[in-house]
């Protein structure tokens, strides 16, 4: 399953000042955050027909899944989420449930690709001409989007002729930029996604220069406890039976959470880590034979946005303890001989460094 959420975005050109970035001085009429009593009501509509999504919060032992997940929404730029788990462990519920704790963002009102009003690189042609002209633009809030392909959508259907597998090993995600090619039209433009991947691992695997471009990889395993496994099909049959109801009961804890993402993403650019760990991380990533400075960066990200959620502003040895399995599991060699998960290896190494 592929899953993407952000903004859409279309290029243009900008104004080029000394350093090679377009400089722009952006005017901002108005955030729209009053709507109307109509356009109200339509949105309480829409939302009351949606399908009911299960709420993340009463999500239970998928606590590796759940964080990378989070993280990500905190900080897109760690680059999204493979994840791994046994059939029916989940994964998909987990992802879906994600939807409704999704923050807003501004938008460019009547925008079709989504601009962001306070990043040039981000907007779309006509705002960007818009911006030259030195109108004002009205902004808006938006909840980010959640795109759940479907079982067998083939990439032609859902996007052109689009090659998934060339836009990740041309790290479209990472660099912010696509291009679609489709009955001899080809077109280059912004765009900002996170892919969240699952898998079963009796399926083939991904080739290692595809995994490394998610940022995380997380690992579900199936639920042993007799007790906790009633209690699990119980919950879902209470959900199944009156889902508006079923979520009511969690509606202050999906709020609770929400906030502190929101917080979170505020605050990030806030935290700081020493460079003492910023070291021993690379150390870590050395001696494990990690290829590149992808792992390097994700891990320092990931720790960045643990500390962000946690709401503090320095970073600890005990976050980039929690992360870092995340980050470079997937990106060891492997060896067919090697029976130990590689997550204890990526931990067995951070304790030799950090102790």
């Amino acid at each position: 399953m592929w899953l993407s959420f952000g903004r859409k975005y279309y290029g243009g050109t900008g104004l080029v000042g000394k350093k090679g970035r377009p400089q722009f001085h952006v005017a901002v009429a108005s955030v729209a955050t009053d709507i109307g009593s109509v356009e109200k009501a339509q949105k309480a509509a829409a939302k009351e027909s949606q399908r009911p999504v299960y709420p993340f919060a009463d999500i239970v032992r998928q606590d590796e899944m759940k964080l990378c997940l989070l993280l990500n929404v905190i900080d897109p730029k760690i680059g999204g989420v493979m994840i791994m788990s046994d059939r029916g462990t989940g994964k998909s519920t987990t992802v879906r449930s994600l939807v409704n704790l999704l923050p807003e963002i501004k938008v460019v009102s009547g925008d079709p690709y989504n601009s962001d009003p306070e990043d040039p690189d981000s907007m779309g042609i006509e705002v960007r001409e818009s911006v030259v002209k030195g109108e004002d633009l009205t902004v808006v809030l938006t909840k980010i989007n959640m795109v759940d392909l479907p079982l067998g959508a083939t990439e032609d259907r859902v996007c052109g002729t689009i090659d998934i597998e060339k836009a990740l090993t041309e790290d479209s995600a990472a660099s912010g930029w696509n291009t679609v090619e489709r009955e001899g039209i080809s077109i280059s433009h912004p765009a900002r996604f996170i892919l969240i991947g699952s898998g079963n691992p009796e399926e083939e695997e991904l080739r290692p220069q595809l995994l490394d471009r998610f940022g995380m990889h997380a690992q579900v395993g199936t639920v042993r406890d007799a007790e906790l496994r009633v209690k699990i099909v119980e919950e879902r049959a209470r959900f199944d039976k009156n889902p508006k109801e079923f979520r009511k009961s969690y509606m202050a804890e999906q709020e609770k959470l929400q906030q502190q993402i929101s917080s979170a993403r505020s605050f990030l650019s806030s935290v700081q880590i020493d460079h003492d760990l910023k070291v021993k991380i690379s150390k870590v990533c050395s001696e494990l034979n990690v290829d590149g400075f992808r792992g390097d960066i994700v891990t320092n990200r990931a720790a960045k946005a643990l500390a962000a959620l946690k709401g503090m502003e320095h970073v600890t040895a005990e976050d980039i303890a929690t992360v870092i399995p995340n980050c470079l599991r997937h990106r060891l060699r492997k060896d067919p001989l090697e029976s130990i998960d590689s997550g204890l290896l990526v931990s067995e190494k951070f304790y030799e460094v950090f102790s």
